[in-house]
């Protein structure tokens, strides 16, 4: 059962690496700034977090064919990745689906294989995955860090730059800093609450291999 589950992870590492490469290179013949632009694409959470997934998977794969459990490092890092990809899938298909970003143009199979099929597919294998050991419950503070990295990069980037990856981020909308101080606190409570549920998962004993 691991070997096949190595396979399927290599084969969606590929899916989502695909996925990333296409969208950056459908996108590079519209913008003025190359250089801008891809550090720009990749300062979109979405594209950190599926990278993040690809390079995931493809570790999580070799530990497939390796060993019979996946080292605790792993758990903790595939975890915190889950709770990112599920964060992805949420906040656009609720937020952002429609609403054109600052991205070029948008490669259509590009755009639902990172916003809907990969944020779909982590949350399976995290639940359906063998090798799997549970995650302690201050792990959340480490699962949480990295959004946490991200969003003072991008707001302290934005006015730099004049740039911000999501419309809810740039306080030149309605209300300002207040809203976007708004929406930073309900993301940031949803990624609590998956990194909560992605823990319980974890330790729950009917998804979890017997010794």
């Amino acid at each position: 059962m691991r070997i096949v589950f190595g396979v399927i992870r290599i084969v969606a590492a590929g899916i989502i690496i695909a996925a990333i490469v296409g969208q950056l290179i459908y996108s590079l013949p519209t913008v003025p700034d190359v250089g801008m632009f891809i550090v720009n694409f990749f300062s979109y959470f979405t594209i950190l977090s599926n990278a993040l997934a690809a390079a995931a998977l493809l570790v999580g794969a070799y530990y497939c064919f390796t060993v019979r459990r996946d080292p605790s490092w792993f758990n903790l890092s595939l975890g915190a990745i889950v709770t990112y990809m599920a964060t992805t899938g949420v906040v656009y298909n609720l937020l952002l689906r429609g609403i054109t970003l600052e991205q070029g143009r948008t490669l259509a199979w590009s755009n639902e294989v990172l916003h809907l099929i990969a944020p779909i597919y982590i949350v399976i294998v995290w639940v359906l995955t063998p090798g799997k050991s549970p995650l302690r419950w201050p792990s959340i503070w480490a699962i949480i860090a990295f959004p946490l990295v991200w969003s003072v990069y991008t707001m302290i980037r934005g006015p730099i730059v004049g740039w911000y990856p999501y419309p809810f981020l740039n306080p030149a909308q309605p209300g300002g800093y207040g809203a976007v101080a708004v929406y930073v606190v309900a993301i940031a409570g949803f990624i609590g609450m998956m990194a909560c549920a992605v823990i319980g998962l974890s330790r729950t004993r009917i998804l979890r291999p017997r010794r």
